[in-house]
Order: structure tokens, then sequence, then C-alpha cells
């Protein structure tokens, strides 16, 4: 029974069950014990005994220590290994020794009875307060430390069991202040843990009764101390008892409960007011504002009088702040957001990134608490997270459907507006056809000079070189007007377009409607005359503008999330993304790569043939297309600008990464940019030359290269310069090319004029064929050769300058004298005059073209043969 009894391992189990035992110092000591009975190796086991404290047979004379093998804290007698078993057999047999019959001889006195209460009143009651502090964690010594609390908490522990009436309780007879009957009740509650035997339950329940009744005693007095603004005397007083007596909850629970911010919420600001006091259907800031403001400053002032009040050891600041986030800031938030997503799509998106905003600066107006340290404004952003939790995906979702929506929405308004201005450009033209009238008049309509087109669709002036682009484009990204962006860049006015209704570019009424035509041939013409006109308006920059403007809104509000670094940041990194992806994709396929098709199916309808009033210098239809790649080249810049500000620098994207989807979506509205365009202006070449070939034929007058045969005067003779179709060509292709210049990349313009400069060429080649050509006109003609070489160097395109030269040389088999029939052979046979350009049979198809051919036909093929070239 002694054994039981003295086993260490039962009253370790009851300190550690009050929170007294600490292993880690218990291992401490018994390692210290350990080498220091090492350091006495080699003596003598009497200085052995006198300086561990172990006895000679090994028994264990000093109680500081505990047993020489180490046990387990959960050990029994029963578990005790033979080592232990036989120190304890040799200390019974010497305590059996110094007895009578194996029973200590025990002397009583007259007095030896005493009253056990009166023995404990004696003691001092502070020092029993701070018991627990004196407990030490020893092996071996776990029944001595537990016999400390025993004697100093067992009879008010008992007597709180036997007592009827709370009042009359030891605990509050020995102790008369509210403090240190606190601090005694929370031992006896820590006492209790380590009552184990039969009916601990109803024992622990009956101390636990007391406490509550003496929490609830003291929390009533703490209210009534609140309700006075007894802050320094009573309220922190009572606040102390209840930290004493179980950590000062409950006080932190009152204090909470009626505070001002908490229990008067409403005065706050009402979360209806964003939506009632602001302008119909949208959401006002200011009024979340006021009700946030409000917040900050109420928490502010309770911070204060929490310090003022309650321990740091309370934490009753992050209670407050917990608290306030859920009924105050959290009620509020849900009630304003489910009322603006009732009320309509975008003032919810607007309340949602408004708020967090307005939150996220109210965080950093908050002023922490002395107990809160460095975690509090984490605290903060925890609760702000947590309120906004429940709407992120859902305002995530709505920011993308919105975008979709309105840009969608924005497109089709376009497009119907488009299609009812051709319909109403038709049905005009054609009021006035006698279809009748035009059948027996079809043949003398189609001679007829066709009137001039119409500009039914708003035009803006032509300008050249398109410069300042960049500036525009950042100017309209950064939501300057198009007034403004106008005059930053003045040579380019705005798109025209006819938005909901408005005319945003040149008014139609400063054009004044003509007759209508009365054929349907004249008719159709003057149609498709309007839309070769109307292809700069086949898109719109103010349609794109609209379109980035609603992107960069939804992103921004959405970014607001990404950039707090909150727990939402990577969602709305994403949802960024898509929104720019839609961007690219509706402005792209929908409205540009549309616009494009069209105007690339509109130039191939044109025919010069059919138009009456051609420019001088310029070929409208391709003027008009060159003006709409040019708007083009401007929404690219616009949203390369859009990209850089609001993708890349606010680091929602990053341009490195080829497989995120904003940088691959990019790549994909520039290469269908790149195709438009090229087909496009593949196209438009084709209509160039059609101009060029028809002002070659149309202009060409017979006596310019053949004076003699036409009749010529002697200053048509004398005029050596070009003539008026050389100035022409080369003033409608220069014109056009230069049109290009800064508006496309180089190495598309570089193509582009190499291809124009090879297909004037053929033209050239075609029209020199054409063409009855004197020694007296060859000097016009040389003059004309001189001009196009002269134009082509500014290309500055040493492949096709080769053309231009070998057309030059071409030109000077029509000066040889008719007489000289064996150099004119030589220069036809002569490969490498021309470069490789011309072959010899080729050459002598253009001198075939020499006014006096049939005349020294023979001569130039006989010497011809005589050199060894046949031409067959």
């Amino acid at each position: 029974m002694k054994e039981m009894v003295y086993d260490d391992s039962r009253w370790v189990l009851r300190l550690r069950l009050m929170g007294c035992w600490n292993e880690t110092e218990a291992r401490k000591r018994a390692e210290a014990t350990r080498r220091q009975r090492g350091s006495c190796h080699g003596l003598p086991r009497e200085q052995q005994a006198e300086r561990t404290g172990i006895g000679v047979n090994g028994d264990n004379n000093n109680p500081a220590f505990g047993s020489r093998k180490p046990r387990n804290d959960n050990q029994t007698i029963f578990d005790a290994g033979w080592e232990q078993i036989d120190v304890a057999v040799d200390s019974h047999q010497r305590s059996l020794a110094g007895s009578t019959e194996g029973f200590s001889a025990v002397q009583r006195s007259p007095n030896a009875t005493t009253n056990p209460l009166s023995t404990y009143k004696r003691q001092d009651p502070l020092c029993r307060l701070d018991i627990f502090s004196q407990v030490q964690s020893l092996r071996g010594q776990a029944r001595q430390e537990y016999g400390k609390i025993h004697g100093s908490l067992n009879p008010c522990y008992v007597d709180a069991i036997m007592c009827r009436d709370h009042t009359t309780a030891m605990v509050f007879r020995i102790y008369r202040d509210p403090n240190h009957q606190a601090r005694m009740l929370a031992n006896l509650a820590r006492f209790a843990e380590s009552d184990l035997a039969q009916g601990w339950q109803e024992r622990q329940e009956k101390v636990q009764n007391l406490s509550d009744t003496f929490e609830t005693a003291v929390a009533r007095e703490f209210e009534q101390a609140l309700e006075t603004a007894d802050v320094d005397g009573k309220q922190r007083r009572y606040a102390e008892v209840l930290v004493a007596l179980n950590g000062g909850q409950k006080g932190v629970q009152i204090f909470t409960s009626n505070s001002p911010i908490v229990a008067r919420k409403d005065e706050l600001g009402d979360p209806l007011d964003c939506l009632r006091l602001g302008p119909t259907g949208s959401f006002s800031s200011q009024e979340s504002q006021r009700f946030f403001t409000r917040l900050a400053e109420g928490f502010n002032e309770q911070i204060a009088l929490i310090d003022r009040i309650f321990p740091a050891s309370t934490k009753a600041a992050v209670t407050f702040l917990e608290r306030v986030g859920k009924e105050v800031f959290a009620d509020y938030l849900s009630t304003l957001l489910d009322e603006t997503h009732r009320t309509g799509l975008e003032p919810y998106l607007e309340a949602v990134s408004g708020t967090y905003h307005q939150s996220l600066y109210m965080a950093k107006a908050l002023r922490p608490s002395k107990d809160t340290g460095d975690d509090f404004y984490e605290s903060v952003d925890r609760i702000i997270a947590r309120a906004f939790e429940p709407h992120i995906d859902l305002y995530l979702s709505e920011e993308y459907s919105f975008f979709k929506r309105k840009s969608e929405a924005e497109v089709a308004e376009w497009e119907r507006q488009l299609s009812e201005q051709d319909a109403s450009m038709q049905s005009l033209y054609m009021s006035n056809v006698n279809r009748q009238a035009d059948k027996r008049d079809f043949l003398t309509s189609f001679k007829k000079v066709v009137m001039m087109p119409v500009n039914v669709l708003p035009t803006f002036p032509l300008s050249s070189p398109f410069g300042g682009k960049s500036a525009t484009a950042k100017a309209l990204v950064n939501g300057e007007n198009l007034q403004t962006a106008s005059s930053q860049m003045s040579t380019r006015p705005a798109t025209p377009s006819m938005i909901n209704g408005t005319n945003l570019g040149t008014s139609r009424s400063a054009t004044p409607m003509p007759e209508p035509p009365t054929t349907e041939l004249s008719a159709k013409a003057a149609i498709m005359s309007s839309r070769l006109e109307g292809i700069r308006s086949l898109f719109s920059i103010e349609v794109a503008l609209n379109l980035v403007h609603t992107a960069k809104a939804g992103i921004e509000r959405a970014a607001v999330f990404y950039r707090a670094q909150s727990q939402f940041g990577e969602d709305a990194r994403k949802q960024c993304q898509l929104i720019f992806v839609l961007l690219l994709q509706i402005l792209g396929n929908r409205h540009i790569k549309a616009g494009f098709d069209q105007a690339v199916d509109h130039l191939a309808k044109y025919n010069p043939k059919e138009i009456q009033n051609h420019g001088h210098t310029e070929v409208r239809p391709l003027v008009t297309f060159l003006e709409l790649v040019n708007v083009g080249d401007l929404i690219q810049q616009m949203l390369d600008v859009f990209y850089e500000q609001e993708m890349v620098a606010s680091r929602l994207t990053d341009r490195n990464d080829f497989l995120d989807p904003a940088v691959k979506e990019k790549k994909k509205f520039e290469q269908m940019l790149d195709e438009r365009v090229a087909a496009g202006l593949n196209k438009g070449i084709e209509v160039l030359m059609a101009e060029v070939e028809f002002v070659c034929a149309t202009t060409q007058k017979a006596e310019d290269f053949n004076p003699d045969g036409a009749g010529a005067t002697s200053a048509d003779v004398m005029d050596i310069g070009p003539s008026e179709t050389a100035r022409k060509v080369v003033d409608i292709v220069s014109s056009h090319t230069r049109m290009l210049v800064g508006s496309t990349e180089k190495n598309l313009l570089d193509v582009f004029n190499q291809e124009v400069g090879l297909r004037t060429f053929t033209a050239l080649c075609k029209h020199l064929k054409r063409q009855r050509i004197s020694v007296a006109g060859s000097i016009k003609l040389i003059s004309d050769m001189n001009h196009y070489f002269t134009y082509i160097q500014t290309l500055k395109n040493q492949n096709l300058l080769e053309y231009f030269i070998a057309l030059r040389e071409l030109a000077q088999i029509y000066l040889v004298d008719p007489s000289d029939a064996k150099e004119l052979a030589t220069i036809i046979a002569d490969g490498d005059r021309f470069h490789g350009i011309f072959r010899a049979e080729e050459v002598y198809e253009f001198a075939e073209r020499r006014a006096d051919w049939y005349q020294i036909r023979a001569k130039v093929e006989r010497a011809m043969y005589g050199i060894g070239c046949v031409v067959m």
C-alpha cells in the first residue's frame, strides 16, 4: 500500500491535470542529477552518499532526486522495475530495525488533538492565493509538491462542496477583497481538476456553481459601472476581478454588447441610403464612406476605453474587433450588396468594389490596442475578407457577364445602324427608278456619266501622314474625350459614327443631297460608289473606345481585390485576364475583322470605268480603305496602351509568359489584324492598278509619243518634260504609298511598296505595248521613264529599282535612227543591257511599237540573224 501511495506517477498525473507539471523542466532536473552523480565516480561510497544523497545500500536519502531509473509518468507500482522494488524492500527493512514489532513508536501528548481549521486559519491567506506558482516539477517529489497544493486549497474545496448557502462559504469568510475571492475561486476550480475519486463530476459542478454565482454578481456590478461611465474606477476594478476569476471574457462580452457601435449600430448609417440618396438606379459611394468613417471613429474610441479597462492578457480588442466585424460591418455589407444586386447590375459591381476599397482605407484608420501587437491589421484584413467572401464569386461572375453583354450590345447597335443606313441608301437611290425606261435605255445609260458618289455615312477629312497616334491612343485609353484627343493629333480627326442616334463625325447636313438617279444602272453605280466611300465607317474608333473604357472600368474594379493581396487576389487576377481576352475577341473578331472583310468585298466590286469623277492624285476607294487601316492601327495602339497600363503595370499578367491567356489572345488579335490588313492591301493594290491603267488609257495623248503622225504642234515637240499621264500616275501611286507611312510596320510597308512598284511596272509595260512611238516621240517617253525611275528611287528598294532601270533602258530602242538597223538589233539582242528583266523576245515585241517598224523590220531581223539572235 505504501508503494502504491508513494508512487510518483500518481501525483505527476494530478499535477498535470492542474497544469502544474512541466515535463521539460523535470527532465532537465533529472539530467542535472545524473551528471552530478557521474562526477562522484571513483570516490568511496560514503562520500558518494554525502554528495548525491544516495545511501550506501542504495536508498534515496535525498528527496530532491528521483530514482536511478527514469519511470513513465503513467507508471504504477505494478509497472515498477526490479531495481525500484529492491530499493523499496531495503528501505522497508531498515524502517523495521528501529521499530517495535514492525510499528513505529508513537508518543502522544495530552494536547495532541487540534482543530485542522484553526491550523489552516493560522496560515497566511495571501500565500494560498499564489500556491500554484510555488510548485516545482521534480521527479520523485511529485507527492510532496501536490501536498503543498492540497494543504492550501483542500479545506476551502471541501467547504465549497459541503456548504448549502453560497454566502457562507469559507472562501468569502476568509477573503473580503473581491479580487482575492476571485483568485481563490479560480484556484479551487483548478484544484478540482485533480479530483479523481468517485463523484468528482458532482463536486466539480458545485465548485463551478459557486464560481458562476460570484461571476454573475461581479458582472452585474461591472455593467452598472458601464452605465455610470466610471472607467478608471469601478469598471477597471471589476474587470480585473473577472480576469482573475476566469480570464475576464464575461466582462469583455458585456462591454462589447453595451458598446454604442454594436448596441446602436443603426446610427452609423443605413445601407439603403446608398441607393435612395444618390441618382436613381445608381450607387452612392458618399453614403457608404460616411458609414465607414463613423465606424472607424467609434471603433477607435472604444479601443481607447478597452486599453483603460481591461488588462492586455484578455485580448479584449481582438474579441471586440471580431464582434464588430460580424454584427456591424458584415451585416451592413450584406444588406447593401443584396439590395444593390436587386436594383441593377452596374450599381452592384460598383458597390462591391467601392466598399472593399473603402474598407481597406478604413482598416488603415483603425487604431490598434496595446494587447494586439503587430497582428492587429492582419486580423482586420482577415475580418474584411471574411465579410466579402460570400459575395466574391458572384461579383466576379457578374463582372464578366456585365462586360460581355454591354460590349456585344455596343457592337450590335453599331451593326444595326450600318444596316439601316445601307438599307435607307438603297431605298433612296432606287426610289426614282423607272424600270421600263431603263430597259429601253440600258445601253445609253451605261455610256452616260454616272452621278458623283454620295456620302451617306459621315466622313472625316483625309490626312497624311498619320502621326501622333501613340499620344492619342494613350489619351483615349486614359479617359479623355474624342475631341480633346483629336486636337492633340492634328492629322487625325475622329472616326465618324452614329451612336444612339447622335452623329459623332461630320454632319450629314454639310453635304447637300443630290437628286436621286432615274435609271437602275445609275442607281446601282451610285450605291456602289457610296459603299466604297463608306468603307472607312465599317468599324469605329468610338465603339472601340467605349469597349476599352468598359473593360478598363471592370478590370480596375476587380483589380482592387488583387492589389490588396487578399485571399481573393488570384481569382480576381484570372477574371481580369478573362475580361481582357473577351475585349480582344469582341473587338477583333466581331467588329474589326467583320469590317475589314466587308471593306475587301466592297473593294473587289470597284470598277474605275463606272466612275466619272476621278481624283487628281488619289483613288477614293483605296484612300478610304487606307484610312480604315489607320483606324485599325490606332485601335491596336489603344489596346497596347491599355495592356501596358492596366494589365502589365498592375501585374495582372506577365508579358513574358507565353502561356498566359492574355498574352496568347493579344498575339492572336495582332495576327488577325495583320492578315486582314494584308488581304485588304492586296485588294487595294488591285484597285490602285486599275486606276493607273484607267489613267494611262484615258489621259495618254497619241501625239505624246508620235507627234509626227498625230499632227502635233511645235510646242508639243519641243516639250521634253514628262507627259501629263506620267505625272498623274506617279502622283496617284506616291500619294497612296505615303499614306501608310507611320500607320503600318516597316516590313508590311516594304512589302506593299514593292508590290505596288512591280504592278506599276507591269501596267506600264502593258501601256507601252499599246502605243505608237516615233523617234521624235521617244524623247517624251524617255522623260516619262526617268520620271518613274525618280519616284521609285524614293522607295529605297534596290530590287525594285532594277526593273525601272531596265524600263529606262528599254526606252532607248525608240531613239535609234531608222537608218541604223544594226544598232537597234544589237540593243534588242543585248540581254545584259536589261539586267535579265527583259528577254530578247520581249524587247522585240516592244520594238514592234515603233512608228516606222514596218519600214525597218526586214533590216532589223537580218541584222539580228547576222549576230546570231533569232526571235521566234
